[in-house]
C-alpha cells in the first residue's frame, strides 16, 4: 500500500474517532468542535484518496495531456506546438474529477440519481457551509455520521468500479481503530 493511502486511511479513522468522541461528549462547545473536525478531516480523507488514485492513473500513456491535468490538478498549456501539463495548480471540482475518473476507467460512468450520488452532494453542501460560512451551519451528529457515511460509500463505489474490489475500510463503517 502506498504511503498517501496509509494517510488517507488515517485521516478517515481520525474523523470517524472524533465523531466518536464528539458522541461521548456532555460538553456542546467540545462536542460541536469534534464534530467540525470530524467533517473536516472526512473530506481531507476524501480527497487524499481521489488525489492518490489520480495521481496512479494519470501514469497511463493514453491520456491526453488535459486528461493528466484534470486528474493532477495541474495547469496544462501549448509548448512548440503540443499540450504539456505543468507544475501550476489548476483547481477541478472534485465531482468532476470523480466522473471521469468512472467515465473513463469504470465499466459505468456516475449515475447522478444514485443515493451514494445524492448522500456526498448534501455532505459537500454541510462541508461548504462550514468552510464558507456566511451563517452559522447546523452541524448535528447525524448530520455528519451521514457525510463521513456518504464519503465511505463513495469510495466504496470508486473503488468497485475502478479496481474491481471494496474499499477496505468500508468494511468498518463507521467505527474507528483509534482511542485517543
Amino acid at each position: 500500500m502506498a504511503e498517501i493511502d496509509i494517510f488517507a486511511n488515517q485521516l478517515l479513522e481520525e474523523a470517524k474517532r472524533f465523531l466518536e468522541k464528539a458522541r461521548e461528549s456532555s460538553d456542546s462547545i467540545a462536542e460541536a468542535a469534534n464534530l467540525h473536525a470530524a467533517l473536516m478531516l472526512t473530506f481531507c480523507a476524501f480527497e487524499a484518496h481521489i488525489n492518490a488514485i489520480g495521481e496512479e492513473f494519470s501514469a497511463r500513456p493514453e491520456l491526453s495531456a488535459h486528461e493528466r491535468g484534470l486528474l493532477l490538478e495541474r495547469d496544462v498549456r501549448l509548448e512548440r506546438g503540443e499540450f504539456q501539463v505543468k507544475s501550476g495548480l489548476r483547481m477541478a471540482r472534485l465531482e468532476d474529477r470523480i466522473e471521469f475518473l468512472l467515465a473513463k476507467f469504470a465499466a459505468k460512468p456516475v449515475d447522478i440519481g444514485s443515493s451514494w450520488w445524492a448522500q456526498l452532494a448534501a455532505a459537500t453542501l454541510l462541508r461548504n457551509q462550514l468552510t464558507h460560512a456566511k451563517n452559522v451551519p447546523e452541524v448535528s451528529q447525524g448530520s455528519v455520521r451521514a457525510a463521513i457515511g456518504a464519503i465511505v460509500d463513495a469510495l466504496d463505489t470508486i473503488y468497485q468500479g475502478i479496481y474491481k474490489r471494496k474499499f477496505p475500510p468500508a468494511a468498518r463503517g463507521l467505527q474507528s481503530r483509534l482511542t485517543f
